[in-house]
């Protein structure tokens, strides 16, 4: 059995970290920062890290990755399009790859960067910074209609998928649901639970799929309450689902 844990890194970034206890070999996803994973393997003799799998290229999830690799000899897979240092295994859409005897799809989700790709384990979920809870990145390098077709094909997973991203931003992000959705009696019961977690200082991840679709606007561009909202923000009527997409994020980037 595999299991997974997280290693917080900077102010709100998550690496995830995959633990086999039959092996004691160990994976980690994104791992900005090399100090956390050096200072959890240091607690933990015996454990070998075998894997490191990258969604992107921002800093904040490759940083420690040469450090790791240097350490470690781990095997580091990365989008193919992008630079990612050390890579060893280069993905493109519909690959496939076996970490920890787990067998991962590789999804190709341009929009955060255009090179961003997200690892599907049935049931599992590790999606960078596209998907967030009851969120998505930011279109640093795509167009609102690549990221809306990214997330599109993520909400399309079995709704019990746990969604594994990288950040904790999940308040924030549902403070911002609440101002597109006022009546979504989910995202008020949602942002009510998440500020009492976070007051706590707990994590608020991972999610699910059923959750992100129930509280997060940017999978529910098709709900007439999503898009009244913007009509009434922007004046404007019947957008195409990725025009409405294109506005909330407009909204979103400013809020």
């Amino acid at each position: 059995m595999i299991q997974i844990s997280a290693l917080p890194a900077f102010t709100d970034n998550y690496i995830w970290l995959l633990q086999d206890h039959r092996t004691q070999r160990c994976a980690v996803v994104d791992p900005g920062d090399a100090a956390p994973v050096q200072a959890w393997l240091a607690a933990h003799p015996g454990w070998v890290l075998s894997d490191i799998l990258i969604t992107h290229h921002h800093h904040d999830h490759v940083g420690g990755v040469e450090q790791l690799k240097k350490a470690t000899d781990a095997t580091v897979y990365g989008p193919a399009s992008e630079t990612i240092p050390l890579r060893d295994v280069a993905l493109k859409d519909n690959d496939r790859v076996s970490v920890l005897g787990w067998d991962f799809d590789v999804f190709a989700v341009p929009g955060h960067t255009l090179g961003h790709i997200a690892y599907y384990h049935h049931g599992l979920l590790f999606c960078g910074d596209t998907l967030f809870a009851a969120g998505c990145g930011r279109l640093f390098e795509g167009t609102p209609e690549q990221m809306h077709t990214s997330l599109t094909r993520l909400a399309a997973l079995p709704e019990d998928t746990l969604v594994y991203c990288t950040h904790e931003y999940t308040l924030s992000n549902l403070k911002f649901a609440a101002a597109v959705e006022p009546g979504n009696p989910d995202t008020a019961a949602r942002l009510e639970k998440v500020t009492v977690q976070r007051e706590a200082g707990i994590m608020t991840l991972p999610s699910t799929l059923a959750l992100e679709k129930l509280t997060n606007p940017f999978l529910r561009v098709d709900e007439t309450s999503v898009k009244e909202k913007l009509d009434e923000r922007n004046g404007t009527q019947n957008q195409a689902p990725s025009t409405v997409f294109a506005a909330l994020r407009a909204w979103k980037d400013k809020f």
